[in-house]
């Protein structure tokens, strides 16, 4: 890991324990646990620092991801699904998408971090919107506009995760996932790809 990487996993340490309000460059020192220099060397501010914090996460999340544009294409959109709402379940997720939606929560104020945030969803609508492609050019996929259900995709897992943050327990998270998949991902299916068409 270098030295970068490690001052972006303080600051999510930090934005965790101390939310957006009380994070500074100070506390983030704390969780680096080494000298705040390093981190003035490495990011020009506090918002480059964060900027660079969500490019990491849209990398890390597409480095989980199946790209095989080969792989079924219904099991890639599940899975992207399950990754975004309920984690990759290492023991740091609530405190990771607590984060994530601190900073979410700041975009409509902080244009650095507001444009960090549309460039990573718009990469993430385009990675959705090709697994759409892959599916449709299969015969898998119902002929849909790949980049309409790429936006209503995004839009339900990405709610689904803050309301897994913001609800905790109370998260209708199991009701979330089966709409998802039976809603949307069941309903771009061909009649004869879905489960039990056509059985005896």
């Amino acid at each position: 890991m270098t030295t970068g990487d490690e001052i972006v996993d303080a600051t999510f340490t930090a934005l965790y324990e101390h939310g957006y309000a009380d994070l500074t460059i100070e506390a983030i020192g704390e969780e680096f646990d080494k000298s705040t220099s390093l981190i003035h060397y490495h990011f020009d501010s506090k918002e480059d620092l964060l900027a660079t914090c969500l490019e990491t996460i849209l990398d890390g999340f597409l480095e989980d991801l199946e790209h095989d544009p080969e792989a079924d294409p219904e099991d890639r959109l599940l899975r992207l699904a399950d990754l975004v709402v309920g984690g990759a379940g290492d023991g740091g997720v609530d405190e990771f998408h607590t984060a994530l939606l601190e900073l979410r929560a700041q975009a409509p104020y902080d244009e650095a971090l507001r444009e960090q945030l549309a460039r990573n969803d718009a990469v993430w609508r385009e990675h959705i919107a090709e697994i759409v492609r892959d599916g449709i050019e299969q015969g898998v996929f119902r002929e849909v506009d790949p980049e309409q259900f790429a936006a209503l995709f995004r839009s339900a897992i990405e709610g689904a995760q803050s309301h897994n943050v913001i609800l905790g327990e109370d998260a209708p998270s199991e009701a979330a996932m089966a709409g998802i998949e039976e809603l949307l991902v069941r309903e771009l299916l061909v009649e004869g790809e879905r489960t039990g068409d056509g059985d005896a």
